[in-house]
Protein backbone atom coordinates (compact mmCIF):
# COMPACT_ATOMS: atom_id res chain seq x y z
CA UNK A 1 0.00 0.00 0.00
CA UNK A 2 2.77 2.45 0.91
CA UNK A 3 4.48 1.31 -2.46
CA UNK A 4 1.19 2.28 -4.25
CA UNK A 5 1.04 5.61 -2.12
CA UNK A 6 4.84 6.14 -3.27
CA UNK A 7 4.31 5.75 -6.57
CA UNK A 8 0.81 7.58 -6.81
CA UNK A 9 3.17 10.42 -5.22
CA UNK A 10 6.04 10.51 -7.26
CA UNK A 11 3.92 10.87 -10.65
CA UNK A 12 1.95 13.70 -9.15
CA UNK A 13 5.05 15.55 -8.49
CA UNK A 14 5.95 14.77 -12.37
CA UNK A 15 2.76 15.82 -13.14
CA UNK A 16 3.18 19.15 -11.09
CA UNK A 17 6.59 20.04 -12.33
CA UNK A 18 5.78 19.00 -16.07
CA UNK A 19 2.48 21.42 -15.57
CA UNK A 20 4.31 24.14 -14.49
CA UNK A 21 7.64 23.69 -17.01
CA UNK A 22 4.39 24.16 -20.01
CA UNK A 23 2.95 26.84 -18.22
CA UNK A 24 6.14 28.51 -18.16
CA UNK A 25 6.52 28.14 -21.25
CA UNK A 26 3.53 29.46 -22.90
CA UNK A 27 4.14 32.46 -20.23
CA UNK A 28 7.27 32.96 -22.23
CA UNK A 29 5.50 32.87 -25.75
CA UNK A 30 2.58 35.02 -24.48
CA UNK A 31 4.77 38.13 -23.36
CA UNK A 32 7.24 36.95 -26.52
CA UNK A 33 4.16 37.73 -28.57
CA UNK A 34 3.35 40.78 -26.49
CA UNK A 35 6.41 42.23 -26.72
CA UNK A 36 6.23 42.29 -30.47
CA UNK A 37 2.88 43.30 -30.79
CA UNK A 38 3.68 46.54 -28.75
CA UNK A 39 6.91 46.82 -30.97
CA UNK A 40 4.61 46.31 -34.68
CA UNK A 41 2.12 49.00 -32.73
CA UNK A 42 5.02 51.55 -32.00
CA UNK A 43 6.43 51.21 -35.63
CA UNK A 44 3.04 51.52 -37.44
CA UNK A 45 1.85 54.22 -38.67
CA UNK A 46 -0.39 56.58 -36.99
CA UNK A 47 -3.94 57.19 -38.64
CA UNK A 48 -6.21 60.47 -37.97
CA UNK A 49 -9.94 61.09 -39.20
CA UNK A 50 -10.94 62.74 -41.80
CA UNK A 51 -14.40 64.05 -43.58
CA UNK A 52 -15.23 63.44 -46.63
CA UNK A 53 -17.79 63.80 -49.35
CA UNK A 54 -19.87 60.93 -50.30
CA UNK A 55 -20.61 61.81 -53.66
CA UNK A 56 -19.49 64.69 -56.17
CA UNK A 57 -20.92 68.53 -55.80
CA UNK A 58 -21.29 71.08 -58.20
CA UNK A 59 -20.33 74.63 -57.20
CA UNK A 60 -22.99 75.95 -55.03
CA UNK A 61 -24.56 72.85 -54.26
CA UNK A 62 -26.32 72.38 -50.66
CA UNK A 63 -25.09 69.28 -48.52
CA UNK A 64 -25.75 68.16 -45.26
CA UNK A 65 -24.16 65.69 -42.39
CA UNK A 66 -25.75 62.93 -44.27
CA UNK A 67 -23.74 63.48 -47.58
CA UNK A 68 -20.29 63.15 -45.49
CA UNK A 69 -18.72 59.87 -44.16
CA UNK A 70 -15.00 60.08 -42.12
CA UNK A 71 -12.38 57.85 -43.56
CA UNK A 72 -8.77 57.05 -41.15
CA UNK A 73 -5.43 58.61 -43.09
CA UNK A 74 -2.31 59.26 -42.47
CA UNK A 75 -1.86 61.72 -39.11
CA UNK A 76 -0.24 64.38 -40.29
CA UNK A 77 -1.04 64.50 -43.39
CA UNK A 78 -4.17 66.27 -43.06
CA UNK A 79 -4.84 68.72 -45.89
CA UNK A 80 -5.26 72.80 -44.58
CA UNK A 81 -8.75 73.59 -43.46
CA UNK A 82 -9.99 69.70 -43.09
CA UNK A 83 -12.52 68.66 -40.89
CA UNK A 84 -11.92 65.63 -38.40
CA UNK A 85 -15.60 65.19 -37.34
CA UNK A 86 -19.17 65.79 -39.00
CA UNK A 87 -20.44 67.15 -35.98
CA UNK A 88 -19.07 68.50 -33.03
CA UNK A 89 -19.90 70.19 -29.46
CA UNK A 90 -20.25 74.34 -29.19
CA UNK A 91 -18.92 75.25 -25.90
CA UNK A 92 -15.51 77.27 -24.45
CA UNK A 93 -12.67 75.80 -24.27
CA UNK A 94 -11.62 72.41 -25.79
CA UNK A 95 -15.27 72.04 -26.72
CA UNK A 96 -15.10 74.60 -28.59
CA UNK A 97 -11.54 74.25 -30.49
CA UNK A 98 -13.28 70.39 -31.42
CA UNK A 99 -16.34 72.30 -32.89
CA UNK A 100 -13.93 74.12 -35.56
CA UNK A 101 -12.53 70.78 -36.38
CA UNK A 102 -16.20 69.50 -37.09
CA UNK A 103 -18.28 70.37 -39.96
CA UNK A 104 -21.28 70.87 -38.60
CA UNK A 105 -22.52 71.88 -34.65
CA UNK A 106 -24.15 69.34 -32.96
CA UNK A 107 -28.01 70.32 -33.71
CA UNK A 108 -27.38 72.26 -36.75
CA UNK A 109 -29.98 71.75 -39.45
CA UNK A 110 -29.07 73.93 -41.77
CA UNK A 111 -27.17 73.12 -45.07
CA UNK A 112 -23.87 74.29 -46.14
CA UNK A 113 -22.82 75.22 -49.66
CA UNK A 114 -19.71 74.06 -52.01
CA UNK A 115 -18.02 76.56 -53.52
CA UNK A 116 -15.48 74.62 -55.85
CA UNK A 117 -16.31 71.49 -57.46
CA UNK A 118 -16.03 68.34 -55.13
CA UNK A 119 -15.20 64.66 -56.17
CA UNK A 120 -16.47 61.83 -54.40
CA UNK A 121 -14.20 60.81 -51.19
CA UNK A 122 -12.33 64.23 -51.60
CA UNK A 123 -11.39 65.66 -48.36
CA UNK A 124 -14.07 68.67 -47.15
CA UNK A 125 -12.05 71.97 -46.81
CA UNK A 126 -13.29 75.09 -44.35
CA UNK A 127 -12.03 77.72 -46.94
CA UNK A 128 -14.16 75.84 -50.11
CA UNK A 129 -17.58 75.88 -47.90
CA UNK A 130 -19.79 78.43 -47.07
CA UNK A 131 -21.03 78.99 -43.80
CA UNK A 132 -24.39 77.03 -42.26
CA UNK A 133 -27.34 78.56 -44.21
CA UNK A 134 -25.52 80.81 -46.10
CA UNK A 135 -25.92 80.33 -50.49
CA UNK A 136 -22.56 80.25 -52.89
CA UNK A 137 -22.16 83.43 -53.96
CA UNK A 138 -19.82 87.04 -54.12
CA UNK A 139 -20.76 87.47 -49.79
CA UNK A 140 -19.69 83.79 -48.75
CA UNK A 141 -16.16 84.58 -50.00
CA UNK A 142 -15.83 87.84 -49.08
CA UNK A 143 -13.13 88.11 -45.78
CA UNK A 144 -14.53 90.37 -42.85
CA UNK A 145 -14.00 94.16 -43.28
CA UNK A 146 -13.57 93.44 -47.49
CA UNK A 147 -15.51 94.84 -50.23
CA UNK A 148 -16.17 93.59 -53.50
CA UNK A 149 -15.30 96.15 -56.50
CA UNK A 150 -16.47 95.43 -60.16
CA UNK A 151 -13.92 96.63 -62.30
CA UNK A 152 -14.65 96.51 -66.44
CA UNK A 153 -12.25 94.70 -68.68
CA UNK A 154 -11.61 93.75 -72.00
CA UNK A 155 -8.91 91.60 -74.10
CA UNK A 156 -6.10 93.76 -73.55
CA UNK A 157 -6.78 95.21 -70.01
CA UNK A 158 -8.25 92.48 -68.40
CA UNK A 159 -5.10 88.98 -69.52
CA UNK A 160 -7.57 88.28 -72.18
CA UNK A 161 -9.39 85.27 -70.77
CA UNK A 162 -7.07 83.87 -68.12
CA UNK A 163 -8.57 84.80 -65.13
CA UNK A 164 -10.53 82.57 -62.65
CA UNK A 165 -12.12 83.31 -59.31
CA UNK A 166 -9.38 83.24 -56.69
CA UNK A 167 -6.49 84.34 -59.28
CA UNK A 168 -4.35 87.66 -58.25
CA UNK A 169 -3.61 90.45 -60.03
CA UNK A 170 -1.40 93.72 -59.52
CA UNK A 171 -3.92 97.02 -61.12
CA UNK A 172 -1.97 99.38 -62.99
CA UNK A 173 -3.48 103.04 -64.09
CA UNK A 174 -3.00 104.47 -66.95
CA UNK A 175 -3.96 108.34 -67.89
CA UNK A 176 -2.14 111.72 -67.95
CA UNK A 177 0.05 113.44 -65.74
CA UNK A 178 0.89 117.31 -66.45
CA UNK A 179 0.29 116.59 -69.96
CA UNK A 180 2.60 113.50 -69.81
CA UNK A 181 1.95 109.75 -70.51
CA UNK A 182 1.77 107.77 -67.57
CA UNK A 183 1.56 104.58 -66.07
CA UNK A 184 1.24 103.70 -62.27
CA UNK A 185 0.98 100.52 -60.20
CA UNK A 186 -1.53 101.48 -57.41
CA UNK A 187 -2.37 98.14 -55.81
CA UNK A 188 -0.76 94.96 -55.64
CA UNK A 189 -1.38 91.59 -55.38
CA UNK A 190 -5.84 92.08 -55.80
CA UNK A 191 -7.72 88.82 -55.36
CA UNK A 192 -10.95 88.47 -57.66
CA UNK A 193 -13.96 86.63 -56.33
CA UNK A 194 -16.02 86.50 -59.38
CA UNK A 195 -15.67 86.95 -63.66
CA UNK A 196 -18.55 89.04 -64.93
CA UNK A 197 -21.51 87.06 -63.00
CA UNK A 198 -19.78 83.86 -62.37
CA UNK A 199 -17.69 82.85 -58.91
CA UNK A 200 -17.18 79.05 -59.91
CA UNK A 201 -13.07 78.69 -59.64
CA UNK A 202 -13.35 75.17 -61.66
CA UNK A 203 -15.72 76.37 -63.94
CA UNK A 204 -14.44 74.55 -67.27
CA UNK A 205 -16.55 76.00 -70.50
CA UNK A 206 -14.61 77.49 -73.17
CA UNK A 207 -12.55 80.61 -72.38
CA UNK A 208 -14.68 83.66 -73.12
CA UNK A 209 -13.31 87.09 -72.82
CA UNK A 210 -14.66 89.07 -69.85
CA UNK A 211 -16.07 92.12 -69.54
CA UNK A 212 -16.13 92.83 -65.55
CA UNK A 213 -14.11 91.18 -62.86
CA UNK A 214 -14.80 91.83 -59.02
CA UNK A 215 -11.93 92.10 -56.67
CA UNK A 216 -12.05 91.37 -52.95
CA UNK A 217 -10.65 94.88 -51.52
CA UNK A 218 -10.58 97.46 -48.69
CA UNK A 219 -12.82 100.46 -48.61
CA UNK A 220 -9.91 102.43 -48.84
CA UNK A 221 -8.96 100.65 -52.16
CA UNK A 222 -12.52 100.86 -53.23
CA UNK A 223 -11.73 104.82 -53.40
CA UNK A 224 -8.26 104.40 -55.08
CA UNK A 225 -9.70 102.08 -57.84
CA UNK A 226 -12.88 104.42 -58.50
CA UNK A 227 -11.19 107.35 -59.11
CA UNK A 228 -8.16 105.77 -61.00
CA UNK A 229 -10.98 104.27 -63.62
CA UNK A 230 -12.95 107.79 -63.50
CA UNK A 231 -9.62 109.58 -64.48
CA UNK A 232 -8.00 106.97 -66.64
CA UNK A 233 -7.71 103.34 -67.71
CA UNK A 234 -7.32 100.42 -65.64
CA UNK A 235 -4.83 97.27 -66.45
CA UNK A 236 -4.32 93.96 -64.75
CA UNK A 237 -1.21 91.87 -64.59
CA UNK A 238 -2.19 88.57 -63.27
CA UNK A 239 0.20 87.01 -60.59
CA UNK A 240 1.46 84.04 -61.32
CA UNK A 241 2.52 83.00 -57.44
CA UNK A 242 -0.49 83.75 -54.95
CA UNK A 243 1.75 83.32 -52.36
CA UNK A 244 3.79 86.02 -53.72
CA UNK A 245 3.57 89.05 -51.24
CA UNK A 246 6.63 90.51 -51.58
CA UNK A 247 6.40 94.26 -51.80
CA UNK A 248 6.70 95.74 -55.04
CA UNK A 249 7.99 99.27 -54.42
CA UNK A 250 6.51 102.62 -56.43
CA UNK A 251 6.35 101.30 -59.86
CA UNK A 252 5.80 104.53 -62.80
CA UNK A 253 7.38 105.14 -65.75
CA UNK A 254 5.87 107.57 -68.37
CA UNK A 255 7.25 107.76 -72.58
CA UNK A 256 10.03 109.36 -72.44
CA UNK A 257 11.56 107.10 -69.75
CA UNK A 258 9.87 104.52 -71.75
CA UNK A 259 11.48 105.30 -75.09
CA UNK A 260 14.74 107.40 -73.75
CA UNK A 261 14.14 110.48 -74.94
CA UNK A 262 15.23 113.45 -73.12
CA UNK A 263 12.61 115.73 -71.81
CA UNK A 264 12.12 118.73 -74.50
CA UNK A 265 12.80 121.96 -73.02
CA UNK A 266 10.13 124.51 -73.81
CA UNK A 267 10.59 127.26 -76.22
CA UNK A 268 10.91 130.62 -75.29
CA UNK A 269 8.48 133.17 -76.34
CA UNK A 270 9.34 135.43 -78.80
CA UNK A 271 11.02 138.85 -77.78
CA UNK A 272 8.28 141.56 -78.64
CA UNK A 273 9.29 145.17 -79.07
CA UNK A 274 7.20 148.23 -78.76
CA UNK A 275 7.14 151.82 -79.37
CA UNK A 276 4.56 154.50 -77.34
CA UNK A 277 2.62 157.15 -78.42
CA UNK A 278 0.62 159.68 -76.57
CA UNK A 279 -2.26 161.26 -77.96
CA UNK A 280 -3.87 163.49 -75.17
CA UNK A 281 -4.27 161.38 -72.22
CA UNK A 282 -4.27 158.46 -73.99
CA UNK A 283 -1.23 156.06 -74.61
CA UNK A 284 -0.80 153.64 -77.51
CA UNK A 285 1.78 151.19 -77.95
CA UNK A 286 2.91 150.25 -81.81
CA UNK A 287 4.61 146.75 -82.43
CA UNK A 288 7.73 147.47 -84.49
CA UNK A 289 10.54 145.05 -85.54
CA UNK A 290 13.49 144.91 -83.11
CA UNK A 291 16.94 145.45 -83.32
CA UNK A 292 18.95 143.72 -81.33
Amino acid sequence: MRLIFGLVFILGVALAGMAVYMTQGKIAEFQAQRDYLLKERQSMTQMADMVVVKHPLKYGERFTQSDLEVIKVQKGKLPEGAFTAISGPQGDGSAQDAAKKAAFIEGETRPRAALRSYEANEPLIATKITEPGVDAGITARLEPGMRAFTIGVNASSGVSGFLRPGDHVDVYWYGQVNGRDVAKLIESNVKLIAIDQNADADRSEETVVARNVTAEISPEQVAALTLAQSTGKIMLSLVGNVLDTSDLGTIELDRDQLLGTPEIAAAPAPKVCTIKTRKGTEVIETPIPCTN
